[in-house]
Formats: C-alpha cells, structure tokens, sequence
C-alpha cells in the first residue's frame, strides 16, 4: 500500500465516520420540546448526541488534514481554504454541544429557567444551521472543485458536491428568511444531495482510492 493509498483510505473512513451524528435528530428529540426543563425526560440521550456530535466534528477536521497535502498541488490556497472550513465548522459544532449541555444543568433550577432554556436550544439550531448545513456547502464547493480539477477521483463525485452545495445553500436562505422552517421536510430534501455527495466520497475513497492517472500524483 502506498502513500497514496494510505491517505485516500484514512479520508475515506474519516468522511464514513462523519456519519456518526446521524443518532443526534433523535436523541434530541425531547430537548427541543417546550417542556422538557419540566419534564422527567432522560438527559442521557443529549449527553451521548452531544458525545457523538463532538467526535463528528474532530472527524471533519481530520478529513481535511489528511487530505489536505494532496489537494495542496492542485491548488493551495483552495485547500487552505478547505481546511479552515472544517475546523470551523467543528468549533460551531462545539458551541452548540456546549448549548445544550448548559440546558440540562439549568433543569436544576426548575421552571424559572424555561426561557433560558429555550433561548440556547435555539440558539443550537442556528448554529446547526451554520456549521452543518451552510460550510458543510462551502466546503463541497472547496472539495468538489478540487478533486473535480484534479480527477483524482470520477468527475460525477464532485459534480454531485458543487450541485448539493447550492441546493444546501438555498434550503439555508430560505430558512433564514422564514420561507420554511429549518426541521421542515423539504429543509431535509434540500440536504440530501450533498450527505449523498459526502457518503459517495467515503465510499469510493475507502474502496477504491485515488484514481492512479490523476497528474498530481506524479507531482
């Protein structure tokens, strides 16, 4: 196996891994109710969605450093760019965890921390809605130019990305400007190309590699 290889496997599971925090849109199902400070639901679930969504967003970091002294040759700044998205992508996804976290210590002080309460939920779904819906399109638009350029993988792949970032991007204004809500289906519908975009990469990164005629592997 050579370095090549190496890289594209590691990235490849890390992009698969990134999938981790798929459990969360259920686990905090009863954290986004406007009674739960009151209620006896189990905290637990929001402490493992919190778990899974911290190694989710090291995973994303990871994709990009790994990726990232390929990608290099093909365009630098690009790359660099793509990086610094990941990462902060990962800290708002921090920010939000840490939201949630402080919701369930203000279930001590009872009903008087209800509005809080629901000030930092929704204050988690609009950091949701920057760190894994509008980057995760900035950075399939990063990604998608730089492996469609480079060919080191089927053009198709990050054709699929470029287009999921700008159907992603346009749920997002949407949401933004109330035309629908953000946990509406059609918010979902919206998503679905670049998650598709994502697994695909991870799929084929993992099985198959880097395509060996891509130039800058001779480089």
């Amino acid at each position: 196996m050579n370095q090549s290889r190496k890289t594209s496997l590691a990235a490849g599971i890390l992009y698969l891994l990134t999938f981790i925090s798929i459990p969360t849109l259920s686990l905090y199902h009863e954290i986004h109710q406007p009674t739960f400070i009151q209620s006896t639901a189990p905290s637990s679930d929001v402490v493992i969605g919190g778990i899974l969504e911290l190694l989710m967003a090291l995973f994303c970091i990871g994709t990009a450093i790994v990726l990232y002294p390929v990608l290099k040759k093909q365009n630098e700044t690009l790359a660099l760019g793509f990086v610094a998205a990941r990462v902060l992508e990962a800290v708002l996804i921090f920010a939000g965890v840490a939201a949630l976290l402080t919701v369930l210590q203000l279930r001590t002080l009872g009903t008087e921390a209800t509005v809080m309460s629901r000030g930092l939920v929704m204050l988690y779904d609009r950091l949701f809605l920057i760190s894994q819906s509008f980057i995760p399109a900035i950075n399939g638009l990063l990604l998608g130019t730089l492996l469609y350029q480079s060919r080191l993988v089927p053009r198709l792949l990050p054709i699929i990305g470029i287009i999921g970032a700008f159907t992603l991007t346009a749920g997002d204004v949407a949401v933004l400007f109330g035309v629908m809500d953000q946990h509406a289906p059609l918010a979902g519908i919206s998503a679905i190309p670049i998650a598709l975009w994502e697994f695909s990469l991870g799929v084929y990164l993992t099985v198959k590699g880097f395509k060996e005629n891509a130039v800058i592997l001779a480089s």
